[in-house]
């Protein structure tokens, strides 16, 4: 992943093959991004590098991120929970993202015809930071899938293995199950998950 920041809006990431090639996603949203850059930039927020993308902070808290990808480029925000959008601009990134935290474009004209409403974001984004006010924190756990409901049901070492896991832990593995679309597919997955539950791991654990 990339450290310097010019590097991306030049190379790309250094996440994926397609780095420093003409096919890097960054390279066809240049002008967006660099539009993006400029309101940020201007908007009075500090520019860093994480996770290899443009990252904008203000009072010592992560504000918004860069993405790019194939299809579309986005501005994403931190603690989007506390976010009024009166406008209807944030989307969800995904079926599992519990707030919409996100704007999505795919035009490079987008941040330019949107510069007022991305300011305005930016500016409540800096006001939250600037008070130190946060989201409160949501325990919630999605809805199980059946299979695992029944291969809990089925195991009780299992089931008391997985209730024994930290509330992160068993959303891991209820957002990889709901990943996949064919139930046979999470049957295996459940059944390669069993040690690691057994252990008190997450899906993503070693």
């Amino acid at each position: 992943m990339i450290t310097d920041i010019e590097d991306y809006f030049t190379r790309g990431c250094g996440r994926c093959a397609r780095f420093d090639t003409p096919d890097c996603a960054t390279k066809r949203w240049q002008p967006g991004l660099a539009k993006l850059r400029d309101i940020c930039l201007s908007s009075g927020l500090e520019e860093t590098v994480k996770w290899g993308h443009p990252c904008y902070m203000h009072a010592g808290r992560n504000i918004v991120i860069f993405g790019a990808f194939q299809d579309d480029f986005r501005l994403s925000f931190f603690n989007a929970a506390l976010m009024a959008d009166p406008e209807g601009v944030l989307e969800r990134q995904g079926p599992n993202t519990r707030h919409p935290d996100m704007i999505r474009f795919t035009s490079n004209d987008g941040p330019g015809k949107l510069e007022g409403v991305i300011r305005a974001c930016l500016d409540e984004a800096k006001g939250h930071a600037e008070t130190g006010r946060k989201p409160p924190k949501d325990d919630s756990l999605p809805e199980l899938p059946e299979e695992l409901v029944q291969a809990l049901d089925a195991d009780p070492e299992l089931s008391e293995a997985f209730h024994a896991l930290t509330r992160g832990r068993q959303k891991s593995y209820v957002i990889t199950l709901n990943s996949a679309k064919k139930p046979e597919t999470r049957m295996r997955r459940i059944a390669k998950f069993r040690d690691r539950i057994i252990a008190g791991k997450g899906a993503m654990e070693r």
